[in-house]
This record gives structure tokens, sequence and C-alpha cells, in this order.
């Protein structure tokens, strides 16, 4: 709160001055039945009169022991004014808080007395300095309405407002004046003063002064003539631009890296922002408890330093997962992570996965800000086994890659991949639509690649705004001999807020395989749809071409949509969706017999995202389709 003086014209200014209502006459309790002596506020008189019915039981009354219902109204405020404060006044006020509950009359009374002498401070803080609040009691059909009568008087002004110091920072004097807002003839309005004081402090610290000292401001008020004067002397402390990063001995990581991740270089002019921007991202690493960042002087009298101190987080996790999916079977994983066994930022992370279709090891190295801020190098190896509707594969993977990658703290508007792998795949699968499935050795060299924009709003749970995503991967294939084709795939979704409860979401998703017919591919880089991710309703892998023995057997293109409403209720929501969606043989899609799918979602909103569950329904089933589907996952399903 700013610092305000009365001058010598006028009393104490009452945005200070504690209002002590004068303690009204101590009731004696051991004579309840005595009349009620004056408690400062004319109490009704509510007994009925001749011809007039008596009060029903529980009605109004007023011996002192009773119980009264009472409404809270407000008198002599214009509706503006008392728009501005009647939040502040609710959130204080004693009538408000026991508004719903009977109370007997020395709890109104106080109740009263205590609020009309918080309306009158609410209204002084606001410039009328002069404001009167009497309160008043009267009975209206039995109950009685307690009004807080207000006379504001003259709204106060600022005759001067003087921000001293500025001439010090020439270059943006103008903009820190315009921060700080308050101008001559402004009403003294201690809460634009306060917020006005607030910008000035974070302005002068994003124009490059970062030991800028700016004290509450003194306000003089003149009550003779109803104005008052502000001085605010502020000491910006000369403009700096970036020294070097600063961290204390055995730190847990060097200057090099924390200047890796922050934002700004050496030389560039100081602003606030960037310093907060770059605790936030070490903060991002999952390697610090807390971070403390702290501008210091620098070598030369124009610089600033940047001090990091670092508090080591565990560094190690272990973590489970259980999931279950119709056609993808139940499936539990557990993990284990050192997220910097090799500094900096060098995580090791191995996961085994056992379920009913799929069993696997792995071994993953992520270097986390890798020669530039959000910049990912990766390193995986693999051996799993899985027996899914489409295909079954033994396979061994190497991959490496770089990616620029996005998060909950920092989501990225431009995101991308690159990278290289080579697999060894011993699988069974169908040739085509006329036999059964066989076994075949591929050996695959693949260069996948991803672009993606996210203007959403959210990572894990959207309500506006839209992604759109292309994955490229140029492949070659050993299989009897080389040859060689391209996997792309478009993802597009948009999410639009209807309503405080309903958010509609739709999605597309387009794929083609061109180079090779469909049988030389492996199954398991075909495309293929249906399950949690793809059309809802069906089971995984269940929608499109199938072998003699109605075995999915994949293809060379697929065309999905899906489109739901997200229905909030607090924590809770429920999510009607429509699916839809088919695979071909061929290397484009021709739109033709789309199979779909409906169905109902439940949600439960959690702080780390929403918990999913859908059931579905085929609309227009193949044979041996599963008339209901349950899929269960965190977070959205697009």
């Amino acid at each position: 709160m700013a610092a305000f003086l009365a001058a010598a014209t006028g009393p104490v200014s009452p945005l200070l001055a504690q209002a002590t209502p004068e303690a009204g006459p101590v009731l004696d309790p051991n004579s309840p039945l005595d009349p009620l002596p004056g408690l400062g506020v004319d109490w009704p008189d509510l007994t009925p009169q001749p011809g007039e019915p008596a009060p029903a039981a529980g009605g109004v009354t007023t011996e002192a022991g009773a119980d009264l219902h009472y409404e809270v109204r407000f008198d002599g405020l214009d509706p503006e004014e008392l728009e501005l404060i009647t939040a502040q006044f609710d959130a204080l006020s004693t009538l408000r808080a026991g508004e719903k509950q009977p109370a007997n009359v020395a709890q109104i009374d106080r109740r009263a007395r205590e609020d009309a002498d918080l309306l009158a401070e609410l209204l002084q803080s606001r410039g009328y300095y002069d404001a009167q609040v009497e309160p008043r009691v009267t009975p209206e059909a039995g109950r009685v309405i307690v009004t807080l009568a207000a006379d504001p008087g003259e709204l106060y002004r600022f005759a001067k407002v003087e921000v001293r110091g500025l001439d010090a920072a020439p270059k943006q004097a103008d903009a820190l004046r315009q921060a700080f807002g308050v101008k001559p003839q402004d009403p003294v309005d201690a809460a634009a003063i306060n917020a006005g004081t607030a910008a000035l402090r974070q302005r002068i610290g994003q124009g490059g002064f970062p030991f800028a000292s700016v004290p509450d401001p003194e306000v003089i008020v003149d009550h003779e003539s109803k104005m008052a004067t502000l001085v605010l002397n502020v000491e910006p402390g000369g403009a700096r631009r970036y020294g070097k990063i600063v961290v204390p001995p055995g730190a847990l990581f060097s200057a090099k890296h924390v200047q890796q991740i922050a934002r700004f270089r050496p030389g560039q002019p100081y602003e606030a922002s960037d310093v907060e921007d770059l605790r936030r991202a070490l903060i991002a690493t999952g390697l610090a408890s807390a971070v403390t960042v702290t501008p210091e002087p620098g070598a030369t009298p124009d610089t600033v330093d940047i001090a990091v101190k670092v508090d080591r987080a565990p560094p190690r996790t272990i973590a489970g997962e259980l999931g279950y999916g119709t056609g993808e079977g139940a499936r539990a994983a557990i993990s284990w992570q050192h997220r910097n066994l090799f500094p900096p930022e060098g995580a090791l992370t191995l996961r085994a996965v056992a379920g009913t279709r799929e069993q696997s090891a792995a071994a993953s190295f992520r270097r986390s800000n890798y020669r530039k801020r959000d910049h990912v190098l990766t390193a995986d190896v693999a051996l799993s086994h899985l027996d899914q509707p489409g295909y079954e594969a033994r396979t061994f993977l190497l991959g490496a890659g770089i990616e620029r990658q996005s998060n909950i703290i920092f989501q990225k508007k431009w995101t991308w991949s690159a990278g290289v792998q080579l697999i060894a795949s011993n699988e069974r699968g169908a040739i085509n639509t006329l036999t059964s499935t066989v076994r075949r050795t591929y050996l695959i060299g693949a260069l996948p690649g991803t672009l993606a924009y996210d203007g959403s709003d959210n990572l894990l749970d959207p309500t506006k705004g839209f992604r759109l995503s292309g994955r490229l991967s140029p492949e070659v294939s050993l299989q009897n001999t080389v040859f060689g084709y391209a996997r792309l795939q478009i993802d597009g979704s948009a999410y639009q807020r209807v309503s405080d409860r309903v958010v509609l979401a739709g999605r597309i998703r387009l794929g083609s395989i061109v180079g090779a017919s469909a049988d030389r591919i492996a199954p398991s880089r075909r495309f293929f749809a249906g399950g949690g991710g793809s059309v809802r309703g069906f089971g995984y892998q269940a929608i499109g071409p199938r072998d003699a023995d109605n075995n999915p057997t994949g293809g060379r293109s697929l065309a999905e949509f899906g489109a739901e409403a997200r229905i909030r209720f607090g924590n809770f929501g429920i999510v009607p969706f429509l699916d839809g969606g088919n695979i071909y043989r061929a290397a484009l899609p021709d739109f033709s017999g789309l199979r779909y799918g409906a169905g109902l979602g439940v949600r439960y909103h959690s702080s780390f995202g929403p918990i999913r569950v859908d059931v579905g329904t085929p609309i227009n089933p193949q044979k041996g389709d599963s008339r209901i589907t349950v899929f269960v996952s965190l977070g959205q399903a697009f």
C-alpha cells in the first residue's frame, strides 16, 4: 500500500486511518428477558398491530435470544461506484459472511456497524475522503433489511503528480511515466496508485535497469481544497547490459551450459523478463528443486552479471504404468531414469513392458538443451515382440536423432525432429487379401522427420486454436532385393470453445506410402486404423482390408476424421464422439467404404492432465468386430 501523509490543512488521510467504532453498551447475559438497551441502530418495532396477523413461527421478533433473517442493501451510491467496490466489500463483509444464516439482534447490530465502517474505508480508498455511512434496519415481509446508507461526498483528485528521477533514464522516461499511469486530475484511488507503482517497477526492470529503486509514493491530501499531491522518487541506478553468468563452485550446471539455456547473450540490454525466463527454464530441466537468479554489478559500470544458484533435485525416477484397450490388450510398464547420469542433462532411461500383446525392453539416452535451448539429442536401442491384430513381429531397433521439443512449461509453436533408424524385424503378416499370413525377415533403414505447428492454448487439454503436423520417412528395405519407398502422414486438429462448459474438437489424418506395393512393405511399416487414438468404436488395427483368415492386412494409405464435444462439470466431464476412417491398399485414399464409430467418454481433470475413459461401438461393423470397445489413457484423444 502506498504511504499517505496528511497536510497541515487537514486531518490524517482516511486511507490510513483505521476507523474504530465506539463500543456499544454491554448486555447482561444473566437477564436475557430484559429489554435491549440502545445499540447504536434504531431497531424497528415488529410487534403485530391490532388487525395485523401475528408473525408465523420462526418469524421476525425483537426478543433478545431470537434468530432473525436479514438482507443487505446499499443506498446513496451510483451503480458504477457500487460495482467497483462490491467484490472487495463482499470478500471482507461480516454481514455477507452470515447473510444466509439466522442471527440475533446483537449479532446483526455488531455486523451492521462493522460493515458501515468497512464501506466508508472502501469509499475513502477510492478518493471519497469525506465518505460517511450509516446503518439502518427496517422490517420487510417477515425479515429485516440492513441498509448501508452512504454519503460519499466529493471525490478528491490529484492536483499534481511528480515522478522524480527519470531524468537519469531519458530514453525511457516517457514510457516509464506511461507505465505508472497516474496523472493530474485522476481520483486519489489507492488501488490505481498501487497498480501503477507495480507496473513502473516491472517496466523499469524490462527497460534495462536491474538495480532501480522504486519506493512507495508519498501522497499529501489537502482536505480544504479536496485535492492531493503525489510524489514518487525513482532511482533508476543506470542502464545495464548483460555481462557474464556466474555460478558457485561445484554447481549443478556450468556457466557455459546456463548460458546455452538463457535467451539473452552478453552485450544485450538487461530485461527482468529474461531473468525470470531463465529461472523457469532451469526448473523445467527436472534437475532443480529451487533456482535463484540474481542480477549483480558487472566488471564495468554499464554491465550486470547474472548469478545463478541451483538446489539439486533427486535425479532418479522409478515409474509404472497400467493400461488397457480393446484389441491392444492389457499392458504394464516400468521404467528407471537417471536424468543427469551424463552431465549436463544426459539422461538414461531403462524401460520394460509386459502385456498380453507386447513384451519389450529398451534403453534410451537423451541430452536436453544440446548446444541450444530446447534441442534434444537422442539415442535408442530396443528389443520387442508385438502380437498385434495386423501382424506379429520380433524386432531389434537402433536409432538416433535430434529434435526441438515442446513441454507444458514452454509450449512451442513450432517443433521438429530428424533422425535415423536401423531395423531388423522378423514378421508374420498378410501379403494380400487373398492369402493367409506368412513370415518374412526385413532389414530396414529409415530417415524419419517431423514438422509441427501448435496454435492451441494447452498441451494436454486444448480449448481453442489448431494444430498441424507432417511426418515424412524415406525408407530402404532389404527383402530378397533392395527397394525404397516413402511414408507420409499429415495430421490436423482444431478446437473451439462455445460456452464455459463446452469445447468442440475435430481432427483429420491422411497418410500415403509411395514407391512400393503393399505386399513388399513390412507389415509393421504399413498403415492401420482403429483403436483409442484412431477410430474409436473399432478394435485396434481392425479397420481396412482383411486376408483370407479375416486378419487386417494394413495398407498404403489412410483417411480418418474425428469430432467430439467436451462437456465439463467441475473436475469431471463427458465427451460424446463420432469417428470415421478407412485403410486402402492403393497409394492414395479414395475415401470409399468409411467405417464409423460412436460413443461416450468420461474425463477426470487431474492436476497433471485429463484422464480419459472412452466407450465406443461401431456403427457399420465388419465381420468379427466387437460391439463394445473401451479405451483408457492420459490426455484427450487428440
